[in-house]
């Protein structure tokens, strides 16, 4: 019982400080502050963790930088849709390839801002191998006032056998104060 209180304190903590981060960022004194981007990349741990659906997919972002995440998706059991062939449902890629593009359409915004999925089209090349983990990349390479353009592909070892792709459409969603994130 002590180490799951140590964890959810430890977890406090750092949702404190990551808190205090966006503060600063959101101030009017932000040209000293760190990148919306790295502050993402600084905290990506609690960042996937703070997913429900996220967590129970197991799946975690490996590495943020401006306009561009990376993540993992690893296979388990319980995620297969056919038990025939052992492969990955969609609606898990899906998933997975949405929240990658979410989180590259929020690090390519200068100020942090939440966004909002208004289109998203995959596209399956071909089915995933059984018992192999999901490399996914994602990058926003538009940026307009209210929308956030983004692309993103998934594969085993590179993207040259791609397993799907994916193109997406975020709203940016006006600022809202930073203790709001507490609630996520």
């Amino acid at each position: 019982m002590s180490s799951l209180f140590c964890s959810i304190a430890n977890d406090v903590i750092r949702a404190e400080r990551l808190v205090k981060r966006m503060r600063t960022i959101m101030s009017d004194d932000a040209a000293s502050s760190p990148a919306p981007w790295e502050v993402m990349n600084e905290n990506i741990d609690m960042i996937s963790g703070g997913i429900p659906w996220g967590r129970r997919m197991a799946f975690r972002f490996t590495r943020i930088e401006k306009g561009h995440v990376w993540g993992l998706q690893p296979w388990k059991e319980r995620l297969v849709g056919d038990p025939d062939t052992g492969v990955i449902h969609g609606g898990v890629l899906t998933a997975f390839l949405d929240n990658l593009c979410g989180t590259a359409a929020s690090s390519a915004l200068p100020k942090p801002r939440f966004v909002a999925t208004l289109d998203l089209r995959l596209d399956y090349m071909r089915p995933a191998d059984k018992g192999r983990d999901i490399i996914g990349e994602a990058e926003c390479y538009h940026v307009t006032r209210n929308i956030c353009f983004t692309r993103a592909w998934a594969y085993h070892e590179n993207r040259d056998k791609v397993i799907a792709t994916a193109a997406g459409a975020f709203a940016i969603n006006k600022p809202r104060s930073v203790d709001s994130m507490r609630t996520m």
